[in-house]
């Protein structure tokens, strides 16, 4: 799986919000559709609020989430600690 930054805006009547959010999926339309769905339920907005500006997809070193980057790296049991 590749991890995608997803940058846009959030463009209410009265309200701009810039966000970049990273996802892991398999293609870079799925990140949009992932996004769309994270986005809609946990700041409850439509999809024609949402504007997408770019995919990219980012090499496991730019990863910020510290979920995804041990993802990304292959640590598979994620709640034990060491």
């Amino acid at each position: 799986m590749k991890v995608f930054r997803v940058t846009g805006e959030i463009r209410k009547p009265n309200l701009k919000t810039p966000f970049k959010k990273e996802v892991m999926t398999v293609k870079p339309e799925h990140a949009v559709e992932k996004v769309y769905c994270e986005l809609g339920s946990k700041h409850r907005v439509k999809r024609f609020h949402i504007k997408i500006a770019s995919v990219k997809e980012i090499p496991p070193e730019e990863i910020k989430s510290l979920l995804l980057k041990k993802l990304a790296a292959g640590e598979g049991e994620l709640g034990k600690q060491k």
